[in-house]
């Protein structure tokens, strides 16, 4: 499973947090401690907010830990508001299309779970992309698709809606198809401005996520960047938390 991290606070530089923490993201991609996979090498994103409405993108198809080119800009990038992450694939192959994060307009978004049963359903999946979103696919994965499917169902307007709704249609192709592997679905977005993660699984086994609110920043990730986890709070499954202002709120998804 895939690891990811989402910082919003005050500028910083990104190599603060890539690198500087005990238990950094980059320390992840080698040895992740909350997931069945302690390795993620199959490739890595960054994407972050300056000046300019649209979100700056770096992927790359090289593990983490080997590019000296993520360490350069990690040690340039000054962002207050950036998300990071590393790919261990569920399938699909190794490109820098298939990497994280993905972006529309001013959307950024990353993904750590699967759809069960994926390669079956991709067809049917796929037709309910809208066309006018459909040349915004590059890559295969099952996460870009669900954030297209997001973005259709009104993300830029109304995200609690857009989420349940995409999972919901998620959940009725897979029922339809039979398909008994879970969907599961760790994620977090952005539109500049606020941050929503969602912590979400039809089993019992919702990928993890923490979040930790510091004096000037909250950081929002797959596992704790120390090892004092005690810490960290969990967002419990089957719920979403919104970050605004360095203010953060978690409520439950309803999907009835």
């Amino acid at each position: 499973m895939c690891r990811w991290m989402a910082y919003q606070g005050e500028p910083v530089y990104l190599e603060s947090l890539l690198f500087k923490q005990e238990h950094s993201l980059i320390h992840q991609s080698l040895s992740a401690r909350k997931s069945e996979v302690t390795v993620n090498a199959d490739g890595f994103g960054l994407g972050w907010y300056d000046e300019r409405e649209e979100p700056g993108l770096y992927h790359e198809i090289l593990p983490a830990w080997s590019d000296s080119n993520l360490k350069s800009l990690a040690k340039h990038i000054k962002s207050g508001l950036f998300f990071a992450h590393v790919r261990a694939s569920t399938g699909t192959e190794t490109s820098r299309s298939n990497c994280h994060p993905f972006s529309y307009k001013n959307w950024l978004f990353m993904h750590n779970g699967q759809i069960g049963g994926y390669e079956s359903l991709r067809w049917q999946l796929d037709r309910l992309i809208p066309e006018y979103l459909y040349n915004a696919r590059h890559g295969a994965t099952d996460s870009e698709l669900i954030f297209l499917l997001m973005i259709a169902n009104g993300l830029q307007t109304h995200p609690e809606h857009a989420i349940t709704t995409t999972l919901k249609q998620i959940l009725e192709i897979m029922d339809q198809r039979h398909i008994k592997e879970p969907l599961r679905f760790t994620s977090v977005f952005s539109d500049g401005e606020q941050v929503i993660a969602v912590r979400f699984s039809s089993d019992e086994q919702a990928p993890s996520l923490y979040y930790k609110a510091f004096e000037h920043h909250i950081v929002i990730g797959s596992e704790p960047l120390d090892h004092c986890s005690d810490s960290w709070t969990q967002v419990p499954a089957g719920h979403m938390a919104s970050i605004k202002q360095r203010q953060f709120q978690i409520r439950p998804i309803t999907l009835d």
